[in-house]
């Protein structure tokens, strides 16, 4: 049944960006956001854009169902829509969907949730 918004009743208003996407990961896999890297230091010196790194933080935009265990039991992911991640260098895999630069990534790859 669909709300007022147009979308579907079992989608979160948090949800909506990934609807737009119409993009659903598999099993243990997460789609996430890069948060944007910071362009001044504490102490005020400006970075420029060809010296800075890609941040290895970022918020989760879409999750999986979740791995099968050996009895066919499906094992629900730890993170969830809208945590704050850090991750590794080189982890994921790069996508551009409706012109957003994403990252798809397994569970394992995520170091931590930030609080």
């Amino acid at each position: 049944m669909p709300r007022e918004s147009g979308l579907p009743a079992m989608v979160s208003p948090k949800d909506q960006y990934m609807t737009a996407t119409n993009f659903r990961p598999l099993h243990d896999r997460v789609v996430v956001k890069r948060v944007e890297a910071e362009t001044k230091t504490k102490g005020g010196i400006i970075i420029p854009d060809t010296v800075k790194e890609k941040p290895a933080e970022g918020e989760i935009v879409a999750v999986g169902t979740g791995t099968r265990d050996e009895s066919g039991k499906i094992v629900p992911l730890d993170v969830k829509v809208g945590d704050r991640i850090l991750f590794g260098k080189w982890s994921g895999t790069e996508v551009k969907l409706d012109g957003v630069d994403l990252l798809i990534m397994k569970e394992a790859d995520i170091m931590g949730v930030i609080w």
